[in-house]
């Protein structure tokens, strides 16, 4: 599967960066003989709808020449959102002092799902502070992570 998020990355940042925006996650799920492939793109101005179909109409675009993907998919375009997805070490690192919810590929202390403040990052490993702990996870052994929006009164 990373070497197919890598064809994707490699096919997909090129068109989106051209277009002035940041590519910022790929997720391909699989959900039974569909798949759905989802595309976050960010900006310092921020996306709409009209930015999302305009990349979605390119990108759709080069996947039909190139067909990375077997069978058959839907594409998304979307923004990250308030609760955006952290795809790579980056992410982490851009979004310390922010609330996160990470789930593990495999359960550490007999749970997989973690929810705690980014406290940063080490090298090639995450930290996250929760109940008076800090807890390091190395970025490879995290299946999700998400930001987890906190509003003000």
């Amino acid at each position: 599967m990373a070497n197919k998020h890598a064809t994707l990355n490699t096919l997909i940042e090129p068109v989106v960066s051209a277009m002035g925006f940041e590519l910022w996650g790929i997720d391909l799920l699989a959900q039974g003989k569909h798949s759905r492939l989802v595309i976050y793109i960010d900006s310092d101005n921020g996306v709409t709808v009209d930015d999302c179909a305009d990349i979605s109409r390119q990108i759709g675009a080069v996947l039909d020449v190139e067909d990375p993907i077997s069978g058959e998919y839907r594409l998304e375009v979307s923004s990250p959102g308030m609760d955006r997805p952290l795809f790579d070490i980056e992410h982490f690192a851009r979004f310390k002092g922010h609330r996160a919810m990470i789930r593990l590929r495999t359960p550490f202390d007999g749970r997989r799902k973690f929810q705690g403040l980014l406290a940063g990052v080490e090298g090639d490993e995450v930290l996250l502070q929760l109940d008076g702990e800090e807890y390091c996870f190395p970025i490879d052994a995290i299946d999700q992570a998400r930001i987890v929006p906190t509003f003000e009164k």
